[in-house]
Formats: structure tokens, sequence, C-alpha cells
């Protein structure tokens, strides 16, 4: 049952596979779902793996059952879960059994044409209309899951909705601060370490990928594969310089400092560093940019392998990028501009971007953003800014 609504998740963009498909129809059949809200809970603990699909989940939801008929899969759909389900199975044999609630042993007995058609089998034994009686999907009788029919705190399946309390929690969307878009916020910290994650190191591949050699002897009928992945022991070294100066870049330091203070642990050498609107000849390690000064030239000391993130709105005078002595601050005086240290900063590391708190549709208003934009890669302080953000750094050579 709900294999339309399994599609829906899928072509909206959550990745819903299908041994959590088969979780929730084994979490069906058992009888422990009796209401449209317990449905609603139970979907989304086992069919959506991150926070960040959790106001996707409730686009969903919402319009799946709000006054939703549901109708029988065809043959093809049918065909393409069973296709799906041997995929799982060569990945993950005991997780799909498991799932199923059969032997590992029964399973690994069958050829492929046997086990797609036993999957097809059941698969249609979980969509099939069910009128009257007590088995766990249908319409009338004593079905827990169903409608027209009476369980006490029965979830109905179509028909006419009375109460409709689940959909009206998904329509109401609580759960847009997960989402992909605006920037980034303090409920967001857990999704943005995630992508922090995939920061590791480029070393050399020395360590056996146990489960990725078992599923490629697997699908090489049994001729060993063995497959190496890289070492985690050596973490990336990160300089992360903030803008702390201005009124427009204080809601999002708190953030960010929480985000890389959480995240260094995953770090080898975290840095973090202070300036003003632009970088001119010297960095701060203290908030207030008074007593530990850096000087940008002896930046040439680090790692040129490290990652070196800038973070600011990019927003001033043009005079203050262009401008030699072009701090707003008297007592910041530079002998060269700070379009030149930016380009210096670029030149020293490879790896360098630029992530920017405003959102990019509102970059082509100002100069200086397009100016900056000329020297590092830009992107948005989102979810998705920070992964590609994070793609591009660990992509290039």
């Amino acid at each position: 049952m709900f294999v339309d609504f399994f599609y829906i998740l899928k072509q909206i963009g959550i990745p819903v596979s299908p041994t959590s498909f088969l979780r929730l129809q084994k979490a069906l059949s058992m009888g422990i779902i009796n209401s449209i809200d317990d449905f609603y809970m139970a979907a989304r603990s086992i069919l959506v793996k991150s926070e960040r699909y959790f106001d996707l989940y409730d686009q969903a939801f919402a319009h799946y059952f709000e006054g939703a008929e549901l109708k029988e899969p065809d043959e093809m759909i049918i065909s393409d879960m069973a296709r799906a389900l041997l995929e799982e199975w060569l990945k993950s044999p005991k997780e799909l059994a498991e799932a199923l609630g059969v032997d590992e042993s029964e399973l690994s007995k069958m050829t492929p044409e046997e086990l797609m058609q036993y999957f097809k089998d059941r698969l249609k034994e979980q969509t099939e209309a069910h009128h009257g009686g007590s088995k766990w999907i249908g319409t009338g009788g004593t079905s827990p899951v169903g409608h027209s029919g009476y369980h006490p705190g029965g979830m109905r399946v179509g028909g006419i909705s009375r109460n409709k309390s689940a959909v009206k929690v998904a329509m109401d969307r609580r759960y847009r601060d997960y989402s992909q878009e605006g920037p980034l916020t303090q409920s967001q910290i857990g999704e943005a370490l995630k992508r922090l994650r995939n920061m590791v190191p480029v070393g050399p591949k020395d360590q056996v990928n146990v489960d990725e050699t078992i599923y490629r002897t697997m699908k090489n009928a049994g001729e060993i594969e063995i497959v190496f992945d890289r070492s985690l022991k050596d973490r990336l070294k990160i300089i992360l310089a903030i803008d702390n100066g201005g009124w427009s870049m204080e809601p999002y330091i708190a953030i960010v400092q929480t985000l890389f203070h959480y995240a260094r642990a995953q770090f080898k050498d975290l840095k973090i560093l202070f300036f003003h609107n632009t970088i001119y000849d010297t960095l701060w390690e203290d908030p207030q940019r008074w007593h530990r000064p850096l000087l940008v030239n002896d930046l040439v000391r680090f790692d040129p392998e490290t990652r070196f993130i800038i973070l600011g709105d990019a927003s001033m005078s043009p005079y203050e990028l262009m401008a030699t002595d072009g701090s707003i601050h008297i007592e910041e005086r530079s002998g060269r501009p700070s379009y030149e240290r930016l380009q210096f900063i670029a030149g020293t590391f490879p790896h360098a971007i630029w992530l920017n708190p405003k959102l990019e549709n509102e970059w082509p208003y100002t100069r200086t953003i397009s100016m900056i934009r000329e020297i590092f890669p830009m992107f948005e302080l989102t979810l998705d800014g920070l992964e590609a953000a994070v793609t591009h750094m660990m992509s290039k050579n």
C-alpha cells in the first residue's frame, strides 16, 4: 500500500529507499499504526533520514492525503519497485531480509528472476484491495487502516476525512527552517555539519572498504574485488576569516562560530580570524580585533593546501576595496588596497572561497560583491550554498 506515496516522495527529491518503504509496510502489518497521526509520524521517522527533507515531506503528505483516493499501482510500477528491491538486495541482503521479515538464506537460494517474482508477489500482497474482515489494509470491516469501516482509532485511507489532524499539521509546514533555502539558521547547525564532514583529505587509498568489497565481489559472481578507501586520520586544515564589525553581519557571527567550533573535532587544524568589511594588511585572532594581530604577509607560512574560507556580506563602498588606506578605521592604515590583499590570499591558497550571507539574487545590486567574485568563488551561506562550497573546495586540485 502507499506505493504512489513512495514515488511522490522520490519525485520531489527525498531519497527514500525501498528497504525503508518495506519497514513502513511491516509496521502497518503489525497493527502499531492506528491513525492518520500515527502514519504521519511513522512514515516520516522511517522514510525520511534527514531533517532537511521535513518540509518537503509535509508538502507531499498534505498533497497526497488531502482528500486522496488510493488506487492500486499498475504492473509497471510494481516492476520498477521490484527492480529497486533487487538492487537493495545486492547492496545489503541482511537488511532487506530483515525488512521483509524472512530468512536471508531463503532469498540467497533464489535466482535473480525468482527474486524479482518474489518481490512482485510481496508488493502485490501489500497493494491489493481488501474489503471487510480484519486484515491490515482495506475498506469496511474492522481493519485498523482503511475507510468507511470501524476500528477504534482507525486510520482513513481514501474516502472522506472528518478530522484531518495530521493533514492540518502537514499543511502548517512547521519545518520550513529545515529547508535548503534562506540564510543559515541555528536549527540547521546539524545539517550544516553534515556538509562539512564531506571535507576529508585526498591522501592515499590505504584502507579496505569492507562493505564495498563485499558488494563488488557479489556483483562479480564471487570473484573477489578488494576496494580501498582513503584514511580519515589526517584531517584538513581550515582558516575561517569572519567579517564581524558591521551591523549587517551581527545575525550570522554567532551561528557561524558555533558551526565551526562544533566542527573542530572534524579538522586537524581550525583557525578562526576576524576582519571588518574587507581584509587589509592585518587579520585578527580575537573578535575585538585589537590584541592578537596576524599579518596577511605571514599567511605564506601556512600550508597552501589549507582551505581558506572568508565569510562576509562583501558590501561596502568601492573606495574601501580599491583605495590605498581605504579602511573606514583611521588606525588601520595599509600600504596596499584591499583588492590586492584579497588577490594575494587567493594566490596563496588555491582552495580559497567566499561565503556570503546575502542571498544570491541580491548580489548583482552591489558593485563590491561583483568585484570580489572576480577574485574568489562565492557561495551563499545556505545549506545548498555550503554543500556547493564544500564540493568546490574538495574537487579542486
